[in-house]
């Protein structure tokens, strides 16, 4: 068993430590968000989950476990519609998640903070980034297979078959089974819209802090070739890609889980 899974398991085993919740949005939005917060000296290690996944997965557990064992703090949410934080899925969009994130970075993350951001929470990582940019605090990002712009270049773009669009654009949602959850997965025409005015791919980004991307060859749901897109779009970045030859989406392996864990620290100043 690799060092990581052990301290989860031990730190599992003595309990969940249970969220606390914060009111984010005004009047009908208002959407009540759990976070997670373990404080520790800097810097800071922001996790930005998944679309459909929450601060419980392996790697989230992960970043979580290695944070408490080098007394680093680590700060985890659930965006509203996922895990324990209310609202309602269909209803939300990547507006909705972003301002989520920027509402936990403004309350927790006084200090120099690293994003870590999965799949769509890669995209919600490089937003936050921008916005929260003239506060000096992010000192790096940390994505793994990020999804940037996966609304419309992964799902409108190139998965979505005509019948499919067409289903969302006449009945304003569309849904099937999902791989990564029990649940159906729901999109709506309001995320899809919605994912149009966040897109980020059409332009270069400066975000003036050193990006590091960690993609599986392997991955059937962003493929490796989306992600070179984004190195693309950081000509002015220090950008480090690490390609994964045999991994998969998840890059959940215990492998994949000590390159995520090696690449925070080195980011951190290890």
């Amino acid at each position: 068993m690799a060092g990581w899974e052990k301290r989860v398991n031990e730190s599992l085993s003595m309990g969940v430590q249970e969220p606390q919740f914060i009111q984010v949005g005004k009047r009908d939005k208002t959407r009540s968000i759990a976070v997670n917060v373990v404080s520790g000296k800097d810097p800071t290690l922001l996790w930005l989950s998944g679309f459909k996944s929450d601060m419980t997965g392996t790697k989230a557990e992960a970043v979580a476990e290695y944070g408490r064992s080098r007394d680093q703090a680590v700060v985890r949410f659930d965006y509203s519609g996922h895990g324990r934080s209310g609202g309602d899925f269909e209803n939300a969009c990547v507006s909705d998640w972003l301002e989520e994130a920027e509402a936990v970075f403004d309350r927790f993350c006084k200090r120099d903070t690293i994003l870590i951001g999965s799949s769509m929470g890669g995209w919600i990582s490089l937003l936050l980034a921008l916005s929260r940019k003239p506060t000096g605090r992010i000192k790096g990002l940390v994505l793994i297979a990020p999804a940037v712009d996966f609304t419309e270049e992964l799902m409108w773009k190139q998965r979505f078959t005509d019948e499919i669009r067409e289903a969302i654009q006449q009945d304003g949602r569309w849904s099937q089974p999902s791989d990564y959850a029990d649940e159906l997965y729901v999109i709506t025409g309001k995320l899809i819209e919605d994912g149009r005015s966040h897109l980020l791919l059409d332009r270069d980004i400066h975000l003036g802090v050193p990006v590091t991307i960690i993609q599986g060859a392997q991955d059937p749901d962003v493929p490796a070739s989306h992600a070179q897109r984004l190195v693309e779009a950081l000509p002015r970045e220090d950008v480090t890609f690490s390609l994964v030859p045999d991994g998969d989406h998840r890059l959940s392996r215990p492998q994949d889980i000590e390159l995520l864990l090696r690449s925070i620290g080195e980011m951190s100043g290890d």
